[in-house]
């Protein structure tokens, strides 16, 4: 069973992951991984040391292509999943971000963005994200 819990706040040494709610010009901004059938959010591990603000910064570029934004901090969530950290709970933070351009090409692993107006079905991660978008919405961020 996958749990996924918010908080206000943290020990910021406890987030090991930044997550963007991305969107432009009103449209879902999705990412397509080159070694998946499925779509998710733009997100990643935070390396050691770097702000949680530039994991998510540096995640939002490398899988977008995302030039110029704004972004701003939703939450503190937590994922708990018999498959991922032995079963512990792991924190990661939620942000929204609005794009306003883009780079012309990717340089990380992913393989496309997807510009929707509606949300996907096809999830990489469907009993965490769509969670993570719904608290979103419910703290009035989206």
């Amino acid at each position: 069973m996958v749990e996924v819990k918010f908080y206000d706040e943290v020990d910021d040494n406890l987030l090991k992951f930044a997550v963007i709610i991305a969107k432009t010009n009103n449209r879902w901004v999705f990412c397509k991984h080159r070694e998946r059938e499925t779509y998710e959010i733009p997100g990643g591990h935070r390396e050691n040391g770097e702000h949680i603000l530039d994991t998510a910064k540096r995640e939002l570029y490398e899988e977008t292509g995302a030039l110029e934004y704004s972004i701003k901090p939703v939450c503190v969530y937590s994922v708990t999943a018999p498959d991922n950290f032995d079963g512990k709970e792991s924190f990661g933070m939620l942000y929204v971000a609005d794009i306003l351009s883009f780079e012309n090409e990717l340089h990380s692993e992913i393989e496309k963005i997807l510009i929707t107006e509606q949300l996907v079905e096809n999830w990489t991660y469907p009993l965490i994200q769509p969670k993570l978008i719904e608290e979103a919405r419910r703290r009035r961020y989206l």
